[in-house]
């Protein structure tokens, strides 16, 4: 496996333990906070023995502890379950997803709004959102300079004002926020996307009102019929 390397940029902060990852602030421009790390385990024998239809489907202790796998398998069923412990004890809600394949938008529309397509998360609170990919295709990040919210894209804008059938007003941008359009963002010509990597875990900051630093831009890896399963760790 080659060896995960952070983006040098100053986005992006490592961090070495999760006390560090925790505790440390979103400040001076930083959005991004990762712990690198390298995890024990064999993780695709747990995926061999779950059984999941398409869509994303949320792992518990008790699917976990039914399965028939070997040493390297419970090794790696217990760092997912320990991580889990380690954000509940902060006070954080993690999901562990079995994901085979994504929904995406029926009827996009001017803009499409699902994970796959880049975007922040917002809150009404200060909050941050956590990630860890375990197995399968990874997250994806973008930085904030290599990037332009889809709906300030003239063409874009005159489409959603079209949809809308008003002005643009006060009214618009409500809508705008509404349906989450305003949360899209597409790459400029020389962005380079940044991998998230295996088995690290990250923190990343949200839009919400005070915020010392602009949320982070992020999707979910593009899913097709065949590709593996992808872990995924949420909060």
């Amino acid at each position: 496996m080659t060896p995960f390397t952070l983006p040098d940029c100053p986005r992006i902060k490592r961090v070495n333990s999760f006390h560090e990852l925790l505790t440390t602030p979103f400040a001076d421009g930083v959005n991004a906070l990762c712990w690198p790390r390298t995890l024990r385990g064999d993780f695709g024998e747990v995926l061999k023995h779950l059984v999941v239809n398409e869509g994303i489907h949320v792992l518990d202790e008790a699917q976990f502890a039914s399965l028939p796998v070997s040493d390297a398998g419970w090794a790696a069923i217990e760092m997912m379950l320990e991580d889990s412990r380690l954000l509940r004890e902060h006070d954080l809600d993690p999901t562990l997803n079995c994901i085979n394949g994504y929904p995406r938008d029926e009827e996009p529309g001017p803009v499409r709004t699902d994970v796959i397509s880049f975007h922040v998360d917002s809150a009404p609170v200060e909050a941050d959102t956590w990630l860890c990919t375990y197995h399968g295709a990874t997250s994806e990040g973008l930085l904030n300079e290599e990037a332009q919210r889809r709906v300030d894209i003239p063409e874009t804008r005159a489409e959603l004002l079209k949809l809308f059938g008003g002005k643009d007003d006060d009214s618009f941008r409500e809508f705008l926020n509404e349906h989450c359009y305003d949360l899209h963002y597409a790459p400029l010509p020389h962005a380079r996307p940044y991998s998230f990597g295996l088995g690290n875990l990250w923190r990343i900051a949200n839009e919400w009102p005070g915020s010392p630093v602009p949320p982070c831009i992020h999707r979910a890896p593009e899913t097709r019929p065949g590709d593996p399963l992808r872990l995924l760790l949420i909060s």
